[in-house]
């Protein structure tokens, strides 16, 4: 949902500013207006709020990581649970955090609240560190005076995520490694040994098979044009960059990894934990379920399971109950999450029975990465094994011709 940068005109045509998420300018004015204020000027910010130099900004250039936010709520429980002023707090946090974008925007924070905002408007304002999900539990803790409870709340999330994208970047980085060393190893052979041997055959006249030459060609391409080489690469990945941003390309994506053979399961099992640990922490927080869906589809990242959340808020909007709504999705979620739900509706533990449900599919995860490890690994062997064995046979063919046309 955009957020919009707005000006109204509030009682005696006093003229106030602020950010405000909505689906369009229409519903932004219809929001203001139940608040008493008239709109008289909007400006997009972005999708989710994010602007594209917020992006840049923390994309590119050393932004607050998962463990910086984990550490920050961590840190600011502690205090709140000791008694210690918010603004007081945020000071101290501003200093001795190690991320210089959440340092500035701790500090920056520190001086609107010190000024009378509060504290979910201030991290409103900054949707490239702190996401919806942080800001709406943020205003429930503040509206219902639990703050520490739902600073709880939020770490226990941030920290169960962390420990879900370590494993799995763990379980990538062998893989990562053996083809990065790989292709490193690969080029320069192309650009150091072959064309030593490609002048020794040269010399002796010697017929080349269609292998041989195919690997002294590329040999050649890279020692003698690897600007366009090079050129040619980084517009490959500029390409491949956008066309995965497009919706297109993150639809072919998001399908292509719910059918893969190997990470299907994986990828089924880890949003399905992603979309019910941020609900139980929404609806134990107290934000209605309306607003929990709604915030819960843009948290979670594969096309298809933001676009089941989506069609589940519009059922859950008409009366229908969360378990009903999830029901046509029963390819995309495992059986077991429409059954809790369900479970969890009727006894009205939902929260409880989310939170117990993400907890296994954690641990499901957890197992499913590790037995990918082991498969991987073999599966890299024979890969690498077949490289060096295509590039051995082509190089030593022509030696045995030579071989054989001396005796």
């Amino acid at each position: 949902m955009p957020l919009f940068s707005y000006t109204a005109a509030a009682e005696g045509g006093r003229a106030i500013s602020g950010r405000e998420s909505a689906r369009n300018k229409r519903e932004l004015a219809r929001q203001l207006r139940k608040q008493g204020y008239v709109l008289t000027s909007a400006e997009v910010l972005g999708k989710n709020g994010e602007r594209w130099w917020d992006r840049v900004s923390f994309g590119f250039f050393g932004g607050a990581s998962l463990t910086d936010k984990l550490v920050f709520t961590r840190n600011l429980r502690v205090m709140v649970g000791a008694g210690i002023g918010l603004p007081r707090a945020l000071s101290i946090l501003a200093e001795q955090t190690e991320s210089k974008p959440l340092g500035k925007a701790l500090k920056q924070m520190q001086e609107e609240i010190t000024k009378g905002d509060t504290f979910s408007s201030a991290l409103a304002k900054r949707p490239a560190l702190f996401s919806e999900l942080f800001q709406a539990m943020i205003k429930v803790g503040e509206e219902s005076g639990t703050l520490e409870e739902v600073l709880a709340q939020l770490e226990l999330q941030l920290e169960r995520s962390h420990d879900l994208h370590s494993k799995i970047q763990g379980a990538l980085m062998y893989p990562a490694v053996v083809v990065t060393a790989m292709i490193g190893i690969g080029v320069l052979m192309l650009i150091v040994v072959v064309p030593e041997l490609a002048k020794t055959f040269e010399d002796l006249g010697v017929q080349l098979p269609f292998t041989t030459r195919l690997i002294i060609g590329f040999g050649s391409f890279l020692t003698h044009l690897w600007y366009v080489a090079l050129a040619g690469t980084l517009a490959f990945l500029l390409l491949l960059r956008f066309a995965v941003s497009t919706l297109w390309g993150k639809r072919l994506i998001d399908s292509f990894s719910l059918r893969a053979p190997l990470i299907s399961g994986i990828v089924h099992k880890m949003n399905s934990a992603i979309i019910v640990r941020t609900l139980s922490s929404l609806i134990a927080a107290g934000v209605p379920l309306l607003q929990a869906l709604d915030i819960t589809s843009h948290t979670v990242k594969n096309r298809s399971f933001q676009e089941s959340l989506e069609y589940a808020g519009e059922q859950v909007k008409k009366g229908a109950r969360l378990s009903e709504a999830l029901e046509p999705y029963g390819k995309l979620y495992p059986s077991l999450v429409i059954q809790m739900v369900k479970v969890g509706e009727e006894t009205g533990q939902t929260s409880d029975i989310l939170a117990k449900l993400a907890s296994f599919f954690e641990e499901e995860v957890t197992n499913a990465t590790k037995n990918l490890a082991s498969i991987i690994e073999p599966v890299l062997m024979l890969i690498v094994g077949a490289v060096v064995g295509f590039f051995a046979i082509s190089m030593v063919q022509p030696m045995y011709s030579i071989l054989g046309g001396i005796k």
